[in-house]
């Protein structure tokens, strides 16, 4: 019985330190709904979360509509970051490698979770997209991007995430996703039985 109320002690120590560095609230719903809740602070164990309208998980950064829009401004004021600090690089031969690795994996880092995006979002992520094919191609602004992607052999965003997508479909029903627990396809196969049926 001792052991039980220390490892519950522990516990919520744990919890009580972990909410003090990233303890927060997100409600989620539409504007209305969220400014009617007057909720600022919720207990958690001996502690207070507060609540905030955008936090951040594994790098995503999530709203309280849902709409993506703090994501995509984290990405953008990020990545536009990024690409000044790469501008002094423009003459150097490996640029294309420095957008790949700082630009271009920052647009499809999680962008599975973009499917559906208002379309104003995508153009906003689309041009950090193009301001990086001008960089590594030199193309000016007033040249039309869709040749120079097609150089460059990249993805409009909306045709990266439609890409993505697929992958992880094709993954699904091809047995490539393995249960963590077991390591083994059979399991797998045998908890998700999945069937795409085409009209």
């Amino acid at each position: 019985m001792h052991q039980r109320h220390q490892r519950v002690d522990v516990c919520q120590q744990v919890m009580t330190e972990s909410s003090k560095d990233a303890g927060q609230v997100v409600w989620l719903g539409s504007c209305q709904l969220v400014g009617q809740i007057g909720i600022i602070k919720v207990p958690v164990l001996s502690t207070q979360v507060c609540a905030v309208k955008s936090a951040r998980d594994l790098g995503v950064v999530i709203d309280s509509q849902l709409s993506l829009s703090a994501q995509v401004m984290a990405l953008r004021r990020s990545a536009y970051y990024c690409l000044r600090q790469l501008r002094p690089a423009v003459q150097s031969l490996t640029l294309p490698r420095l957008v790949q690795a700082f630009i271009t994996c920052r647009l499809d880092y999680c962008n599975s979770l973009t499917s559906g995006m208002a379309d104003s979002l995508v153009h906003k992520v689309q041009s950090v997209q193009d301001a990086a094919a001008r960089l590594v191609s030199g193309a000016s602004r007033r040249d039309h991007i869709m040749p120079v992607l097609r150089e460059l052999h990249w993805l409009p965003v909306h045709q990266r995430i439609h890409f993505k997508l697929g992958c992880l479909m094709h993954n699904l029903l091809s047995g490539q996703f393995q249960d963590s627990r077991t390591n083994d396809k059979t399991a797998m196969e045998h908890h998700c039985h999945c069937s795409i049926h085409c009209p």
